[in-house]
């Protein structure tokens, strides 16, 4: 399987990772408010000092308002982040930041909980409400 942007070899999964756009769909349920919850267990990126990686558990809660995220847009877009150079805080607030702009929803909060690395563990937490 080749499209355009893959070079001679690439796998399928590294095209999809690559040519991956956050898609949202219509939230079909309106007359309530209620909780979505995503973890996303197997997330690495790399430390931008050392070029190290860092793994972590994402988790992800919101309440959406007019939108709902789709999950497999989502699960790309988190692998997207395998080779990027990326502080903790940043790629956590980078993730809430994203999906604010997608979903515009009434609350979200994106967890980061890093791998111990160096005998120190980190989790990073942001939030974001409509006001």
């Amino acid at each position: 399987m080749s499209t355009e942007s893959s070079a001679p070899g690439e796998l399928y999964g590294t095209i999809a990772i690559k040519n991956n756009t956050l898609e949202a769909f219509e939230n079909r349920t309106l007359v309530r408010r209620y909780t979505i919850e995503f973890s996303c267990p197997e997330f690495t990126c790399l430390c931008p000092r050392s070029g190290f990686p860092d793994f972590a558990t994402i988790n992800i809660k919101y309440i959406p308002h007019k939108m709902c995220v789709e999950l497999k847009s989502l699960k790309l877009y988190i692998n997207g982040f395998r080779d990027k150079k990326v502080f903790h805080e940043d790629v956590t607030n980078q993730i809430l930041d994203d999906l604010v702009k997608l979903l515009d929803p009434w609350d979200i909060e994106v967890v980061g909980d890093f791998s111990v690395r160096g005998n120190i563990k980190t989790v990073i937490t942001s939030k974001h409400s409509k006001k």
